[in-house]
């Protein structure tokens, strides 16, 4: 997402295509990647804010609540879609970055089930729904970028975006070996779980920077 400088502030130039291209693939990655740790950390996540008799039944909601992600996806899309279309790519990306934002400080911060109750799942829920409705308004914008500046080479180009999700899924995946390996089962459901959201956190403020920039 620090793309964002070159879409607006070097659009005259008009930057090297293979440039572009690494831009907006490290900032899918970095909006993905918040969106996709929730899925790999769901065991511990499951103790921490759904506990249940039944442990499977306490990991069956927590696979709900990361579902309703998808669901406010379509809406998403088309109210940032319209958004960006009346004010810009700018306040496009600033808007789906704030949103998402606000839902992985959500994810941090919010204590377990234990501590406040009921309040914690209902936390939790607000979040994943506020990234689920970022994460694809600013797809669209960096697809409908990438082929402004693609030339003739439109599919390839839009391509990367999807090719992307896909890196995201290996960084998520790097961290959650490393933590495993690293970190005991009560380590990772008492404050484990919530080191790659940190990091999540620390990326989408960078992007935010680099956007008001």
């Amino acid at each position: 997402m620090a793309m964002e400088t070159v879409m607006e502030g070097a659009a005259a130039q008009r930057p090297s295509l293979p440039g572009v291209i690494v831009a907006a693939t490290i900032g899918n990655v970095l909006e993905w990647f918040d969106f996709l740790v929730y899925g790999f950390f769901a065991v511990y996540m499951a103790e921490v804010f759904f506990p249940a008799s039944d442990p499977n039944v306490s990991l069956l909601i927590t696979f709900g609540t990361f579902g309703l992600a998808y669901v406010v996806r379509p809406l998403g899309a088309l109210i940032v879609g319209t958004y960006t279309d009346r004010h810009g790519r700018k306040a496009g990306l600033t808007l789906s970055i704030g949103l998402m934002m606000i839902g992985t400080i959500l994810m941090v911060v919010t204590p377990g089930y234990v501590t406040i109750g009921i309040a914690a799942p209902i936390i939790i829920t607000l979040a994943r729904i506020l990234q689920g409705f970022s994460v694809v308004g600013e797809l669209g914008r960096k697809v409908a970028f990438l082929v402004e500046h693609a030339g003739d080479r439109k599919g390839y180009v839009a391509g990367w975006q999807w090719a992307s999700i896909g890196m995201v899924s290996i960084v998520v995946s790097l961290f959650g070996v490393s933590l495993t390996t690293l970190l005991t089962h009560q380590q990772l459901v008492d404050w484990g779980w919530r080191i790659p959201y940190v990091f999540g956190l620390w990326s989408v403020r960078s992007a935010s920077t680099s956007v008001r920039a």
